[in-house]
């Protein structure tokens, strides 16, 4: 099934549709659900069920588990980008007598704050958030398992305590912040904290026999803000759309960028993979292209939203089962699909509007020592420095209104550029963070480090 506002090629919709059909089948998934995500909307959605004629819709809504985090960490960013706190401030500062207060706001965002995985006592998932009253219930009597800061250890205690801290800035609940803040401005009207008919049931299907058990839907109590909600592939396309662009009502596009980069040191075993974690987003790569969102899973549904900004497509897939189906695997497949039989359009190439000529004038050809570099001027005001061949360092920079430049990522990232000048005016040479770039190799007269052989160049006879 897709939505009248099929805009995909057929082929592409039955390739679409076909992988989630093998996903429900092979996956013994009583149902499964997924949307496609292009150009900031909704572009396909499609259903698989074991109940013949009653393919859910876009609009059934499915549990979302660990995709709340990222709906959380949405939440402390919009505090951080009101100046009610910093990223790096511990959370004592805010939240006291935890006995995990020495992990930061960032470190908790990226699990690296050293807390458990899980919260002591009876399975959470499985039962009454009502045992788990107090945050001294969840965290249990030795919080942290690890040194602060120095490994990525995922930690569902540690979004519990930043749904506490979001609860002490704003004065009032995460559900009514969560509700308020994100869910009304972005209009995903049919998410939240229960279900609301249309939803579907949780069931765990036995590993060996085509049976069924229905799983129960608690409500977390403190763990909410780790896993509770309840979600649509309608409403999480408009999210991922958000993750992607980003949103002023609720944070800009620079915040949700910095949300998907890279914040937590990765295993030996994720630098294999290629999986890290930013701040509350997950980021892999997959089939050659990154990919950035979260997974979700509670007794009796899987869930996960993938995005390739690059490609500008995502990917939600949903299924009512506590196992089975590779759900992340699933999404991968979808956006990869739609970005290889239907690539981006690039935008057409226009001239600048305007350029400043003293920075006309340091475009081209660079040495840092014998490497080759190439400065150019980019459409959106940035400048560009990359090597002529190879895979050596590059990054962007931006003006600083003084003549100077910052960079922007990488090796360079947050470094100086800055042209310096002879007395007469003309270029000497670029001074990159203590670096030098010459117009030629280790250009004679120029300040190169070391000074430059007076007899230059030579061969060997």
């Amino acid at each position: 099934m897709t939505t009248p506002k099929e805009e995909l090629f057929p082929a592409t919709s039955r390739a679409l549709l076909h992988r989630i059909a093998v996903a429900q089948a092979q996956g013994r998934a009583p149902s499964l659900v997924a949307a496609v995500v292009r150009d900031g909307r909704a572009v396909w959605h499609g259903a698989r069920t074991s109940v013949a004629g009653e393919e859910p819709d876009e609009h059934v809504q499915y549990r979302i588990g660990s995709i709340t985090k990222t709906f959380t960490a949405v939440l402390v960013m919009r505090l951080r980008d009101e100046g009610l706190l910093g990223l790096e401030d511990p959370l004592e500062k805010y939240v006291p007598g935890t006995g995990a207060g020495e992990a930061t706001i960032a470190e908790l965002l990226a699990h690296t704050g050293g807390l458990a995985a899980e919260s002591p006592g009876p399975w959470w998932e499985r039962t009454p958030g009502s045992l788990r009253p107090e945050l001294s219930d969840v965290l249990g009597e030795q919080p942290l398992l690890h040194p602060v800061g120095r490994r990525h250890h995922y930690s569902n205690p540690g979004y519990t305590l930043l749904g506490a801290l979001v609860e002490e800035l704003r004065g009032t609940s995460w559900e009514d912040a969560l509700r308020r803040e994100v869910l009304e401005p972005l209009g995903l009207d049919r998410t939240g904290v229960r279900p609301r008919a249309p939803h579907a049931g949780g069931w765990a299907v036995h590993p060996w026999a085509d049976v069924l058990l229905p799983e129960p839907a608690e409500d977390l109590g403190r763990m909410a803000p780790a896993g509770q909600l309840w979600s649509t592939t309608a409403d999480l396309a408009r999210f991922a759309a958000f993750l992607a662009r980003g949103d002023e009502r609720v944070l800009s596009a620079e915040t949700v960028r910095e949300m998907r980069t890279p914040a937590a040191p990765a295993e030996a075993a994720d630098v294999m993979s290629g999986d890290t974690y930013g701040l509350g987003m997950q980021i892999q790569r997959r089939h050659g292209r990154l990919l950035v969102g979260h997974s979700g899973s509670l007794p009796g549904f899987l869930a996960n939203v993938s995005i390739s900004v690059e490609d500008d497509v995502a990917a939600v897939v949903l299924a009512n089962c506590t196992s089975g189906p590779l759900v992340s695997g699933i999404a991968a497949d979808l956006v990869r699909i739609v970005a290889e039989a239907e690539p981006r359009m690039p935008a057409p190439w226009r001239p600048l509007s305007d350029v400043d000529p003293s920075m006309l004038e340091l475009t081209g050809q660079w040495y840092w020592g014998t490497y080759a570099f190439a400065l150019r001027l980019t459409a959106d005001g940035l400048a560009s420095l990359e090597p002529l061949s190879g895979n050596g360092r590059r990054s962007r920079f931006r003006p600083n209104g003084d003549g100077t430049w910052t960079g922007l990522e990488g090796y360079y990232a947050g470094e100086p550029l800055k042209a310096v000048r002879r007395p007469d005016g003309s270029v000497s040479h670029l001074d990159l963070g203590s670096f030098v770039f010459t117009r030629q190799p280790y250009e004679e007269g120029a300040p190169v480090p070391g000074g430059v052989d007076p007899e230059g160049w030579r061969g060997i006879g």
